[in-house]
């Protein structure tokens, strides 16, 4: 999933989200880790396809006062920013039209886990996402068909709790009432 930029050496220091501001617009996602800038490759068609049908499942159920979009900038800090494939925000900090938004205004972060993107989507993301306090994490796997991870932070220990892993659908009361069968987030295929 992530490549170093080549060629390119970082600043001194290590980059900062304002040397990705100065960054030309190739098409392709800067992620920083820690001053270290990450490079994703484009995704694929089954990675693109549930991230739109999940968006728009999710936008009809959604709060008045959340806003769901996909493939939004998140910065979590000065050294670390990511491209959740899904976000919930607040509504307020989306009528701004934001390149990015700073993670106390991020609800819940989908990732969909691909297969050159296995550890940080497992373990990297989910573990800087609880440490930047933001509230829900969804995992979604597709190996063995499409199964969602829907994750709680836990406030006093600063990680996520599983709170179910669904294989038949969306089913979960949090952040809010979400009922999603299966079939609304499967691409179709022959």
């Amino acid at each position: 999933m992530t490549a170093a930029l080549q060629g390119d050496h970082p600043p001194p220091g290590g980059w900062t989200v304002d040397d990705l501001d100065r960054l030309p617009d190739d098409g392709r996602r800067h992620e920083l880790l820690d001053g270290n800038l990450l490079v994703s490759p484009s995704p694929t068609r089954l990675h693109q396809s549930i991230a739109l049908m999940l968006g728009a499942a999710l936008q009809e159920s959604c709060p008045a006062d959340l806003d769901v979009t996909q493939g939004v900038e998140v910065r979590l800090s000065r050294t670390r920013s990511f491209f959740p494939d899904v976000l919930v925000t607040e509504l307020d900090a989306a009528s701004r039209n934001p390149s990015h938004y700073r993670r106390h205004e991020v609800m819940l972060v989908v990732e969909i886990v691909s297969e050159g993107s296995r550890s940080i989507d497992r373990v990297l993301k989910p573990a800087l996402y609880a440490e930047a306090d933001i509230p829900y994490f969804w995992r979604i796997e597709t190996e063995a068909g499409i199964v969602v991870h829907a994750h709680k932070l836990d406030p006093a220990k600063d990680v996520y709790v599983e709170q179910a892993r669904m294989a038949d659908g969306i089913l979960v009361p949090e952040p809010w009432e979400i009922d999603i069968p299966l079939g609304r987030i499967t691409p179709r295929s022959r």
